[in-house]
């Protein structure tokens, strides 16, 4: 049996920043400059972003491993919901997957990529040497990224592609531009590896499947022996899979959430994109 001991330090003693100030000091001989950039940007041909303008309660989150996009819509006024799930249902490039909904609430698995296609603002960073933090957000007409910059010269090149108005029509505002401090950085570590590693495809499956069931909803629309017989499996199978699945994933969350507890939160509201 395997024991989990998590030791915190003294919070004074900021060993992320300690590593990154190393860091600095061997980049500063390849003109290297850590930064953090968050940025909002209006583009004119974009569907989700047009969508959001029209809904104004709506926000919108992206992941993307240059694969498949994972999104998830939020919509805030129930009214406006449907409205939001025919437009996105009916966008004929979607290529959805996979499909996670509530009543206010939805997950859509893309089969392909959309962050490289054509003149995405996604593509432009990935073409210099900027680093996108998912997930971006989209809210009102507005996208937002947040960005970790090595050299100053290829941000200044990628603010110069949205000030060619005449062959991009972007819009843009920097909302924050700061150094990339330890802290920034801490918050970069919680990786799908770290996560997921650990789990088994049947436990995964069992988290997804009492997600898509409202399992995890308050109250609660269905419970496992529910779950387990729409799947036509044994409830102590699927309950065990599903209980494996949450202990691993609350053993892996447990350091970093330390670690955001032991924070200020001046620095707590850092990791905010707006």
């Amino acid at each position: 049996m395997y024991r989990h001991m998590t030791v915190i330090t003294d919070p004074s003693y900021d060993w992320i920043s300690d590593i990154y100030d190393t860091a600095d000091f061997y980049f500063g001989a390849l003109e290297v400059t850590l930064s953090e950039v968050v940025l909002k940007v209006a583009s004119p041909n974009s569907f989700f972003a047009d969508i959001t303008r029209r809904f104004p309660s709506m926000s919108i989150f992206i992941w993307c491993n240059r694969q498949n996009d994972v999104m998830e819509v939020v919509v805030r006024n129930p009214e406006e919901y449907p409205l939001v799930m025919q437009e996105i249902r009916a966008y004929p490039s979607m290529g959805v997957i996979d499909e996670i909904s509530d009543d206010r609430r939805l997950y859509l698995s893309i089969r392909e990529c959309h962050c490289m296609k054509g003149d995405t603002i996604v593509r432009h960073i990935g073409e210099l040497d900027i680093l996108n933090i998912f997930p971006n957000m989209l809210e009102n007409g507005w996208a937002y990224h947040r960005l970790i910059v090595f050299r100053h010269k290829d941000l200044e090149e990628l603010l110069r592609r949205f000030d060619n108005w005449d062959n991009w029509g972007w819009v843009y505002k920097i909302l924050r531009k700061v150094p990339f401090d330890g802290f920034i950085a801490s918050s970069l570590t919680l990786t799908a590896d770290a996560l997921f590693s650990g789990l088994t495809e049947r436990q995964i499956d069992a988290v997804l499947t009492a997600y898509r069931h409202g399992y995890y909803n308050l109250p609660r629309d269905a419970d496992v022996q529910t779950i387990a017989a729409k799947k036509k499996v044994p409830r102590t199978t699927f309950q065990e899979h599903l209980k494996k699945a949450e202990n691993k994933l609350v053993a892996a969350l447990v350091p970093h959430m330390k670690l955001f507890n032991h924070a200020s939160p001046e620095r707590r509201r850092s990791l905010r994109v707006k």
